[in-house]
């Protein structure tokens, strides 16, 4: 059951899923750039028509979710609407709910079924139509338990709206309505696994969940195994809805049908070498909050092959940390951006990471930097272009191709506070 594809598109040739893709960004850049004041600007003097390829789209800037705030501060303050221009739809018929997550940053919901795009996810965990799922992300402020409510009607599933918190209430309604399957975060379904065992009660119809909001490690997914409950996890946002998903393989994630993926160098718009770390930017098709080049945060890396199970959209390897590795030295703010740009000057580097170390208000700071050749007065030519980027000195120590950690950082803050 699980390993069956939800439609044909996930069957795609890969060949035929990119042309579409591409195919369908001119559309989506115009509709960003007509509709979206806030994306008027941002894509100003952009020829949408031009953009179908992911060469082409990678030279458009990326809007990091770390600066939604402001722009949609900055528009409330400048009276020109809640989401600072961001949305493509006024409040009405096409826009049934708003939700917020913290920062305040608020996030639209659109009319359309399915909206979050989170069915794949559901079918690919297993749920089927005709059952039961037991609902236990949030039907407050963020749009999750939504997220998930709509995925699953799209599916053909009822849901029982559990929320979060009331712990026994929740066993009492698994209990007396039997569902086939849990949604929510991992941690919030072993504590009710717990509190039903406390209460001495057998939840014996939960065979099956989706996770999504928390990291799902292996000894985890083995502890609900051994309880006879098949588990696999989503990574979604509230800004995008869903991004990839988990199958039975459980070899990384598959990419959803509806977003452009992209795996950039944190701090830039430059996309890495597949296998490469870096940060996820997405491209979403939709009409009512056309994000472009919308920078998650999130690390991850591409994996290379397909899905066993017939999938063959791109996979990545899933959620691997944050990339915003913004750091004080010395009183000052350095930005991966600006190790990015030191890094340009010199056409012989290849990777580069700054490392913070030393104890508090000691700071040290090495630039290690990749190269195959290193010329005579390279490391001097370095140390001068890091006084001027950053104001700030530091070591410089060149290193062979592929030393540094396929990891995305870019600055290690390897400093010790005492």
């Amino acid at each position: 059951m699980a390993d069956s594809l939800y439609d044909a598109l996930e069957a795609r040739d890969p060949a035929l899923r990119e042309s579409a893709l591409m195919a369908a960004l001119p559309q989506q850049i115009a509709l960003a750039q007509n509709a979206s004041p806030a994306f008027a600007r941002i894509l100003a003097g952009v020829d949408a028509q031009a953009v179908t390829s992911r060469a082409v789209l990678a030279q458009l800037p990326v809007t990091r979710k770390s600066e939604l705030h402001g722009i949609q501060d900055s528009g409330r303050k400048a009276q020109t609407g809640p989401f600072g221009g961001l949305n493509a739809v006024p409040f009405g018929a096409a826009m049934p709910r708003v939700f917020s997550s913290p920062g305040p940053i608020y996030e639209p919901e659109g009319r359309n079924a399915d909206y979050w795009r989170m069915a794949r996810a559901i079918y690919a965990a297993g749920f089927r139509p005709g059952e039961l799922i037991h609902n236990c992300f949030s039907y407050h402020f963020v749009p999750a338990g939504s997220m998930m409510e709509t995925g699953a009607h799209a599916v053909g599933c009822t849901v029982f709206a559990g929320g979060t918190g009331q712990t026994e209430q929740q066993v009492q309604a698994m209990l007396d309505l039997q569902p086939a399957g849990y949604i929510g975060t991992p941690s919030f379904l072993k504590i009710i696994l717990e509190k039903a065992a406390d209460m001495g009660v057998a939840l014996s119809s939960v065979k099956k969940a989706m996770f999504g909001g928390e990291a799902f490690p292996p000894s985890l997914r083995d502890w609900y195994l051994a309880r006879g409950i098949d588990a696999y996890q989503c990574y979604a946002t509230a800004d995008v809805g869903s991004i990839a998903y988990e199958t039975s393989a459980r070899q990384g994630l598959v990419v959803d049908e509806g977003v452009v993926i992209e795996i950039v160098r944190p701090g830039t718009g430059d996309p890495v070498p597949e296998g490469e770390v870096g940060e996820v930017v997405v491209t979403v098709l939709n009409s009512t909050y056309p994000l472009v080049r919308f920078g998650t945060g999130d690390l991850s890396a591409i994996l290379p092959g397909q899905c066993p199970t017939g999938r063959t959209n791109t996979r990545i390897k899933g959620w691997m940390g944050r990339a915003d590795q913004t750091t004080k030295i010395r009183g000052m703010f350095v930005h991966p951006k600006q190790v990015d740009d030191i890094a340009k000057r010199f056409p012989e580097i290849g990777r580069a990471r700054l490392v913070v170390s030393g104890e508090m208000a000691n700071d040290v700071m090495t630039l290690k930097v990749e190269s195959s050749a290193a010329a005579e007065g390279l490391v001097a030519r370095i140390s001068e272009a890091v006084r001027d980027v950053t104001k700030l000195r530091a070591q410089v120590e060149v290193l062979a191709p592929g030393s540094l950690p396929n990891d995305g950082k870019v600055i290690e803050d390897a400093r010790t506070y005492q």
